[in-house]
């Protein structure tokens, strides 16, 4: 598929985890894509030209002969249709394919307040030196309890054969197990089995500049 078919429209700083998930989503369907950056300080994905393509402002936005589409598990479940087969972004059982979904919606709609004291950039400009309050605590429970379900013992991926899902949960975990706070060993070992896709490697390898540090 050429390169000019598929935009894929991003922050320019290459933070955020949707934006990554999109991104992993290409990558592993072995899509040729354009990546369309995004100065969001500068805001501008609420200027009329980005607003008028993406309807609500927010990125990542695909864009694929003329049709947008925002969300990252929208876009995921767009890929799939749009290049069916090997490499499947999710699972192909029912069961498994439904439960993939739950994980990808409960990961968006829940735990916020691990991605407010735990921000996806700390993964790639250090570490915050607060601890977590309770209320996040609390979250982080929850949050290994469904790992730790999902996944079986000694499993590299939460569905047999790797899916989007497994993405969107390492990134999650991840915000932990880089900032060091304590997180179960097989998760560290999933997490780490999962950044060391191609399709992630290739995200992280975006070259990104480190916020200034207020005096």
């Amino acid at each position: 598929m050429e390169s000019t078919r598929i935009e894929l429209y991003v922050g320019a700083d290459f933070v955020s985890a949707f934006a990554m998930s999109a991104f992993v989503a290409l990558k592993e369907k072995q899509l040729s894509f354009k990546l369309v950056t995004l100065d969001l300080k500068a805001r501008e994905n609420y200027q009329s030209a980005y607003r008028d393509v993406s309807l609500t402002c927010k990125i990542p936005t695909l864009v694929h002969e003329g049709f947008a589409l925002s969300e990252s598990s929208a876009i995921a479940e767009y890929l799939e249709d749009l290049a069916p087969g090997h490499p499947h972004l999710f699972p192909l059982g029912i069961q498994q394919r439904a439960r993939a979904r739950q994980l990808q919606a409960w990961l968006r709609s829940d735990l916020l307040v691990i991605r407010k004291e735990r921000p996806a950039d700390l993964i790639y400009f250090g570490k915050k030196n607060t601890a977590l309050s309770d209320e996040a605590q609390a979250a982080v429970a929850r949050l290994f309890f469904v790992a730790e379900h999902l996944l079986e013992e000694g499993a590299e991926n939460l569905f047999g054969d790797w899916s989007i899902a497994d993405t969107d949960l390492a990134i999650m975990l991840n915000r932990l197990v880089a900032n060091g706070d304590p997180v179960p060993e097989r998760l560290v070992k999933y997490v780490r089995g999962q950044w060391d896709r191609d399709s992630v490697r290739a995200w992280m390898d975006l070259e990104r500049i480190a916020p200034a540090i207020a005096p």
